[in-house]
């Protein structure tokens, strides 16, 4: 009997267990990532041809304490290398595991290749060489706990690799992964018809009909770890193959199950073919080109098993909801008798199939934690309320996620010809009107952005995420929108892999129009679009004030002040911001606009430093200073309460008499200095109920404007 361990990626542990005692093995014992078990030579070749889920299978030599550089290096050190391996052949050293004495796992295999080479000079035999890529022979270290364990790869490359794949489609689906979800869901042991309707590269419908045609997972394989091994029985290990080929050619003709594959993209339709006829299971699969979406159900029952994409594979996070919705929606109505399993890195959009788990189980694909959920359509099942009618019935939308979307809807009702009048086509739809659903919607021409505002710590993130799944499941409906063109951006920090908090990498630029100016968008690339829609009134106010004056725009952001400004008659505009990219985006507006000529200025550089060493004078002064900076290219952190009165005074000695700051600031209970601003001979005067529009008035404490004259 010798001692093996079965690696495997997390979660596969339970299933390998059984796996490895119906082929034989004994003295099985489930660890982290992997199976112990023992067995006979023969087996162990029997184990390293026929396992569907191990990652590789390792020959245990060697185990015991591990304190020391020393004690790594003796342990290895003890073995007889020259009776596995011949010093003509070249080795590597894979080691896995930190902790203690070991800061790295490079310094662990040198450790014990320093060993290795000293054993074979010490019995006075010729070193070999290390090899780091493709070497002859691998031994294989894990250091855990104060434990190193040291042994032969005796199964070689990664045995998820079964040699039928010419090459893999995006995002590809490891073998075993795919052989553990039919495990797991329960397809192997009840062998019915199966369909795949996001079959990708057919990763999953292959190693199904492999299964049902009783194929050894590694029998294409041409390289196996015990090759090199000293130790190695070629002609037991022929006998295995060759049994193997004749099971595996018998299997394919008694075969009378159907499998069903089909994807969007003809590119990895044919690449699925290929792959399958590769495998010998070509002519047991029936593949198509087809959207998930309109799939019918090729048999009266069987088995659905996928793993559909996410994220930027599909389009933005409403698109797919929408999608896995429609999708959940398919299977209730015409998929009734069927089992369904569905494999997806986030819940959230499992959860947008509207469909009761029978089971969830944690899967990991490579180091991405997925959910595996299990579903048991009824026969009788009969179609669900069309997502039309989800506003008005309710259906299997929460009931105050139907209050949002009729909310939302009477809004846009109202603003929209409150915006025809006004001239604009860009505003505010929805500002946390319904306390739960705490996001803000705003309308650009005819693209929506939510921006979600951070959630109480009281309310479990899960709840959270649920209502956002909810908006943006009833927000396309409401206001009769092209789910592509919802666009979903959060300011919290991005948290593992979810997609929703991934800024898009394609640019969406579009033209907005406000009282005759139009501005440059960009939806997609920032968490700011490059207009603030609540600023609206201030900057048309600036435009009016600003005919045959000496205009300053401080603070300036994209310049759409200074836009109005300019467009309103100014005898010039200076255009001051820190940042680079926001005055070529103002230059932009201007080129829009089509104001040119060298009356309008544009200087990049820190404003408090500006203003100390600026000698102009000016007549409007515009001033959106940010509530707090501590930028590296300033010198000192900027605090607007703290700092408003010294910044004004700043600004006095730039302001001709007569001349007028307009002064505005986004900090909630901001309280203006009066009594000091007073005292350097300026008056102030709130203006906040002339500049704050419509489509704001419900969140007034965040718009703060003061217009202040020079007497």
């Amino acid at each position: 009997m010798l001692n093996f361990f079965a690696a495997a990626p997390r979660g596969y542990e339970y299933a390998l267990s059984l796996e490895l005692a119906e082929l034989g093995a004994s003295e099985i014992k489930e660890s982290v990532a992997g199976v112990y078990f023992s067995a006979p030579l023969e087996l162990a070749y029997r184990i390293t041809l026929w396992s569907r889920l191990a990652s590789r299978i390792v020959l245990v030599i060697y185990k015991g304490p591990c304190e020391s550089s020393e004690q790594l290096y003796n342990a290895a050190y003890c073995v007889d290398w020259q009776t596995h391996f011949s010093h003509k052949s070249s080795f590597s050293i894979d080691f896995h595991g930190t902790g203690g004495f070991i800061n790295n796992t490079q310094f662990g295999a040198l450790k014990i290749k320093d060993a290795v080479v000293d054993r074979f000079r010490d019995d006075g035999i010729a070193r070999p060489n290390v090899e780091r890529v493709d070497a002859d022979f691998k031994i294989d270290a894990h250091y855990r706990r104060g434990q190193i364990t040291l042994g032969i790869n005796f199964s070689g490359p990664a045995l998820h690799q079964r040699g039928y794949r010419s090459t893999t489609g995006e995002a590809p689906l490891k073998e075993n992964l795919a052989a553990n979800m039919l495990v797991r869901c329960g397809w192997q042991q009840e062998k019915q018809d199966l369909l795949d309707p996001f079959c990708g590269s057919g990763t999953i419908l292959i190693e199904a009909a492999m299964m049902a045609c009783d194929i050894a997972p590694a029998l294409q394989r041409t390289k196996f770890g015990f090759d090199k091994w000293l130790r190695h029985q070629s002609a037991v290990w022929q006998t295995l193959l060759d049994e193997a080929k004749a099971r595996a050619s018998l299997g394919i003709k008694r075969c009378e199950l159907k499998f069903f594959g089909s994807d969007i993209d003809s590119r990895l339709v044919a690449l699925a073919k290929r792959n399958a006829a590769n495998a010998g299971v070509g002519e047991l699969i029936t593949f198509s080109v087809s959207n998930a979406l309109n799939i019918t159900p090729p048999v009266e029952q069987g088995f659905l098993v996928t793993n559909p994409p996410y994220g930027e594979r599909l389009g933005n996070v409403t698109t797919l909801l929408q999608l896995y919705y429609q999708l959940g929606d398919k299977f209730k109505s015409e998929f009734g008798g069927w089992k369904i399993a569905v494999l997806n890195s986030d819940i959230e959009l499992l959860s947008a199939l509207k469909l009761k788990a029978d089971k969830q189980m944690k899967m990991f694909n490579g180091a991405l934690e997925c959910a595996f959920n299990l579903y048991t359509l009824h026969a009788q099942s009969t179609r669900r309320i069309e997502p039309s009618q989800v506003l008005a019935q309710g259906g299997e939308i929460s009931e105050v996620a139907t209050a949002f979307a009729n909310r939302i809807k009477k809004n846009l009702k109202q603003l929209s010809k409150w915006a025809q009048r006004e001239g604009i086509d860009s505003y505010r739809l929805y500002d946390a009107d319904i306390p739960e659903y705490n996001v803000a919607v705003d309308k650009y021409l005819d693209y929506f952005v939510i921006q979600e505002y951070s959630a109480p710590k009281a309310i479990p993130e899960a709840v959270t995420k649920r209502r956002l799944t909810d908006i943006l499941l009833v927000l396309p409906q409401a206001i009769y929108a092209d789910p592509e063109k919802i666009i979903l951006k959060t300011r919290e920090r991005q948290k593992g892999t979810n997609q929703y908090q991934k800024l898009d990498t394609k640019k969406l630029e579009l033209v907005t129009v406000e009282y005759g100016a139009k501005f440059k968008l960009n939806l997609q690339d920032y968490l700011d679009t490059g207009l603030f829609l609540d600023h609206r009134l201030t900057r048309k106010l600036v435009g009016q004030k600003a005919k045959d004056r000496k205009v300053l725009n401080l603070f300036s952001y994209t310049g759409s002040a200074s836009v109005h400004a300019a467009l309103g008659g100014a005898k010039s505009v200076t255009t001051v911001d820190m940042s680079n990219t926001y005055l070529k985006w103002a230059q932009d507006n201007f080129a829009l606009n089509g104001l040119s000529g060298r009356q309008y200025e544009f200087i990049q550089s820190d404003c408090l430093q500006w203003i100390a060493e600026c000698e102009q004078k000016y007549d409007l002064i515009f001033i959106d200073p940010p509530t707090f900076s501590n930028s590296k290219r300033m010198e000192d952190s900027f605090d607007v309460q703290r700092d408003h009165v010294s910044l004004l005074t700043g600004l006095v000695k730039l302001l001709n008499p007569g001349g007028e700051i307009v002064f505005s600031n986004n900090k909630r209970k901001f309280k203006m200095d009066s009594d000091a601003i007073n005292a350097l001979g300026l008056k102030v005067t709130n203006i906040d109920d002339q500049t704050l529009p419509l489509d704001y008035k419900r969140n007034p404490q965040i718009h703060n404007t003061w217009l202040i004259t020079h007497e």
